[in-house]
């Protein structure tokens, strides 16, 4: 039996990264059941403009409604089509951790990286993403990357910081 997942989470300045996706405004109740039709219509324009592998699927989640955009990271240009949209993940503060396992186990990097921004006192600002490893079958070879965009620091001196203190 597995115990508890540990995930070590970073802190790091990501660049925006180009996506191709289809955006949605959902409830969590009916996305297990739409990710994966949006995934495939982004997958369908792709493989029309002759791309069959090396883009990583992605779910950037923009808020908790949640309205999302579901797609792929893209390492060479893909004309739009369709419902699928040229889009970027977000540029700033992330904090990031490796989920490795099964992929309806990713909620618990999540909770790892929202634990780490309240002992560290850093404030999510409620987006964020999951780029997917390679394809595969075997659970133990699945990993998941899951970030988390950061408000900015303030300044110790700044007024807001006094208020909050």
């Amino acid at each position: 039996m597995m115990g508890r997942m540990e995930h070590e989470v970073t802190v790091t300045e990501v660049e925006a990264r180009p996506t191709a996706v289809v955006a949605a405004s959902t409830t969590w109740q009916e996305f297990p059941a739409l990710w994966g039709r949006l995934l495939g219509e982004v997958w369908d324009c792709l493989r029309a403009a002759g791309i069959s592998r090396g883009c990583r699927n992605v779910m950037l989640y923009l808020d908790g409604v949640p309205n999302v955009e579901v797609g792929v990271l893209l390492d060479q240009e893909c004309p739009p089509a369709g419902r699928v949209v040229a889009s970027a993940l977000p540029a700033g503060t992330a904090a990031t951790t490796v989920h490795r396992g099964p992929f309806d186990t990713v909620g618990a990097a999540h909770e790892a990286v929202l634990d780490w921004c309240a002992a560290h006192g850093r404030r999510p600002t409620g987006v964020r993403w999951e780029i997917y490893g390679p394809h595969s079958d075997d659970p133990a070879e699945q990993w998941t990357q899951v970030s988390w965009l950061l408000a900015p620091l303030l300044a110790p001196d700044h007024p807001v910081s006094r208020v909050v203190r």
